[in-house]
């Protein structure tokens, strides 16, 4: 992934997508909201994630689809 919110590094969880500076997934994000959570609980399980890179994150696969 390429944007500044979301990272794939091999030397970081195997190349797992995680949020830049942290270990936390971008598929924790995902699972929390398909499970119906607030993104509010997510931000207060995840510290270290902040709302900007949350939001950034979900929003730019949908700026890359309306550029298509």
């Amino acid at each position: 992934m390429s944007n500044s919110a979301i990272v794939s590094d091999p030397e970081i969880m195997n190349g797992t997508p995680c949020f830049e500076g942290t270990r936390v997934p971008f598929k924790n994000l995902i699972d929390y909201l398909e499970g119906g959570h607030p993104l509010d609980e997510f931000l207060r399980q995840f510290p270290s994630v902040t709302r900007e890179k949350a939001i950034l994150a979900l929003e730019d696969p949908a700026r890359r689809m309306s550029a298509s």
